[in-house]
């Protein structure tokens, strides 16, 4: 009898929601998840005793599954010349610390999620391409990566500072290119590191005070002088790059002798000391020569001499001890505390997400005392003027063009080559004489105080590289004009395409809209989470994300956020902070986005005076009925006709609920975000499977593919 009722619970399981099985040994989440694996990898034949139905990988030894108990604790697929994606699930195998992904043809599939607390993690030479994984930033526990052997291309765009026990990465032979990322410093366990083969430029000053034990940077092109704390570490091989031959120059004055990080004390631990490079014999490092003795002589010869001159001078002033207090309390400590807030500030947005805007420069004035003025108030605020920043333009990462160059381009920029125009610039198409096409962005002299300032913009501005952020090609600072040449994006803005359309352009089906979410969330997760100090947009709107002609989105203006006066604020974009306080951070650019995706649900404006005064706002209106799915589909945009699946609509709409929150602290960080909207195309890409495709076009896209997500 008991049998009999076993096979009718199994019948019931089939019939109603699937497959089940009774006293599998695998834990049901990781089985789950490794069925939607093998579903994504096209269910390949080479997986054995893999399938698609099974509720027991472990019980069934699965081919490269390694469980301990009920769990999935490794994954070894390596050479099964495997094809597809990883699927929407993998996060969900929390027990696994070892991933071998390696010798397989992935293509651009490459993973937006890995299994949180993976230990290992091996890509080498799995046929990937298209930019870095940055969801290797989350992986806390990982230290091993190897991802060499591959055509990953553009940066590294990983933060590096939550990666501390990472002990061995492999970046090799790749097609990486830029700066290597300043939070690589953070990596305090690496001692193995492999860049080799790739396109890497800058520096590398970042890696001097790493404990590192084994560094290949040959064949890249890396400039600069090779810090004198790598020189003795056991392997080192830099040949391939071009190196400044000079002598270095001299660390600034103060600056501690050169010494690195010593394996010992990888853990950070800095309890102890040791001496840098371990050599057991000769002469012993740390003791001082006749030159060193020399050297302390004339430092003290020379801190007397001052503190003499300065001892004769305060004798010579009227003698006045109320304001000698006011004064020192007015200059040093402010600015020491100035410093010792915004270091704090720092520090806490590395461990959590805070409601800040770190500031593009600290000024170290402190602010005026009400009090009268004394005789020596002119010595007082000599001391306290702080020179303007001198800008290297060496280190920008772009062209120096001639105004001359540009009126030739822009045809003296003639009215008929505008293509658009803002409160902080007006941009003009300029055709060069090599046929290039590109975006001249003319800047308003009056939101530049002088040009440092506007080079100090620039230097900024050339660090940021990412697909989805359009690229800053150049720049000319010449007779009070200030202008910035960027790629040329073809295809118009977002705010185009949804409210400036004619009537024989095509709406944005769906499937890409959603592609346009996601690049543009992928762009303000980079800004925000993988630049340091974070870049917060503070104009972020439709009008500023250019789409090209296949539809990916580009956000522009990027950088430019201490150009833009409080007044000149998108209408209907700004989150309710912002309007109370002007106080913009990274959580008012998601509420911007949260605005955004209004905009592309509804085919709406943020604002539109137009309309009705309880419709007037867009997120006002909308708000309240994101969650009710009979409101949410009268709100869809007309122009889709009801082209969409209403999971995917249900779930869109979530989202936007969380980014327009009215308190700060409860919005999402854009990477979830970016998870979020990987979520909904991963499942979306499953259904497809089964369902079929969406039907309608791309607009003005006859021929793009209108599934095309990514």
């Amino acid at each position: 009898m008991r049998g009999r009722n076993k096979e009718l619970i199994l019948l019931f399981c089939i019939l109603v929601q699937g497959p089940c099985f009774i006293n599998a040994d695998t834990d049901p989440k990781d089985a789950e998840a490794l069925r939607n694996i093998y579903s994504s990898l096209n269910s390949p034949q080479q997986l054995s005793k893999w399938n698609a139905n099974s509720a027991d990988p472990c019980g069934e030894s699965w081919k490269g599954i390694t469980c301990k108990g009920s769990r999935v604790t490794e994954i070894d697929l390596s050479g099964l010349q495997l094809t597809g994606e990883l699927g929407y699930l993998v996060q969900n195998l929390d027990a696994v610390t070892k991933l071998d992904l390696s010798n397989n043809n992935f293509g651009n599939q490459i993973p937006y999620q890995f299994p949180p607390n993976l230990q290992r993690l091996n890509l080498a030479n799995s046929g990937y391409n298209g930019g870095f994984p940055y969801a290797i930033s989350q992986l806390k526990s990982l230290n091993y990566l190897d991802v060499s052997h591959n055509q990953f291309s553009g940066e590294v765009g990983v933060d590096f500072s939550s990666l501390l026990d990472l002990s061995t990465m492999d970046l090799s032979s790749n097609s990486l290119t830029g700066n290597l990322p300043n939070s690589l410093s953070s990596a305090i366990s690496l001692s193995n590191l492999y860049l080799q083969n790739n396109q890497f430029t800058g520096t590398i000053d970042v890696l001097a005070n790493l404990p590192l034990d084994n560094l290949n940077v040959e064949n890249n092109r890396f400039i600069g002088w090779i810090p004198d704390q790598l020189k003795d570490i056991d392997s080192l091989k830099t040949s391939g790059n071009t190196w400044n031959s000079a002598p270095a120059p001299p660390p600034p004055p103060g600056t501690p002798p050169a010494r690195r990080a010593s394996p010992s004390h990888k853990s950070g631990n800095n309890g102890g000391s040791s001496d840098v490079g371990g050599n057991g014999g000769g002469s012993s490092k740390s003791s001082i020569g006749a030159g060193g003795i020399a050297g302390i002589v004339i430092s003290i010869l020379v801190v007397g001499a001052i503190a003499a001159l300065f001892i004769l001078k305060r004798r010579s002033r009227k003698s006045s001890t109320d304001i000698e207090k006011l004064d020192n309390q007015s200059f040093v400590p402010l600015a020491s505390q100035e410093v010792h807030d915004f270091k704090s500030v720092q520090a806490s947005s590395a461990s959590s997400t805070k409601t800040f805007e770190i500031p593009a420069a600290l000024n170290l004035k402190p602010p005026p005392f009400d009090r009268h003025k004394s005789f020596d108030d002119d010595d007082v605020t000599s001391k306290r003027i702080v020179p303007a920043k001198k800008v290297d333009t060496a280190s920008i990462n772009a062209v120096s063009y001639s105004i001359a160059d540009l009126q030739t381009a822009t045809n003296s920029f003639n009215g008929e080559n505008i293509i658009g125009e803002g409160s902080i610039c007006r941009v003009y198409r300029a055709q060069f004489d090599d046929g290039k096409v590109l975006a001249v962005k003319k800047i308003n002299s009056s939101a530049l105080a002088n040009s440092e300032d506007f080079l100090e913009i620039v230097l900024e501005i050339s660090r940021l590289h990412h697909p989805n952020v359009t690229e800053l090609v150049g720049y000319c600072s010449e007779h009070g004009q200030y202008l910035l040449v960027h790629e040329f994006i073809r295809n118009g803005s977002l705010h185009d395409f949804l409210h400036l359309s004619d009537e024989d352009s095509k709406p944005l089906i769906w499937n890409t809209r959603i592609k346009i979410a996601l690049g543009t969330a992928r762009a303000l997760e980079y800004l925000h989470e993988v630049c340091s100090p974070s870049v917060v947009h503070k104009n972020f709107k439709s009008a500023n994300i250019l789409l090209d002609m296949e539809l990916n989105p580009h956000l522009s203006d990027c950088g430019m956020a201490n150009l833009v006066q409080e007044d000149q604020a998108a209408s209907g974009y700004s989150a309710p902070e912002v309007g109370m306080s002007g106080q913009y951070s990274i959580k008012s650019d998601v509420y911007s986005f949260g605005v955004v995706m209004l905009e592309l649900l509804t085919g709406r404006k943020p604002f539109d005076s137009s309309r009705s005064r309880s419709e007037q706002s867009l997120v006002r209106w909308a708000s309240p009925q994101l969650h009710d799915i009979d409101s949410l589909s009268k709100m869809v945009d007309p122009a889709l006709n009801g082209l969409y699946p209403v999971k995917s609509l249900s779930r869109f709409a979530d989202i936007i609920a969380l980014c327009v929150q009215p308190e700060p602290e409860f919005r999402p960080p854009m990477s979830e975000v970016v998870q979020a909207l990987v979520r909904l195309v991963q499942r979306a890409n499953m259904s497809k499977r089964t369902v079929g495709n969406d039907q309608g076009v791309s607009a003005r896209d006859d021929n793009g593919d209108a599934n095309d997500y990514m």
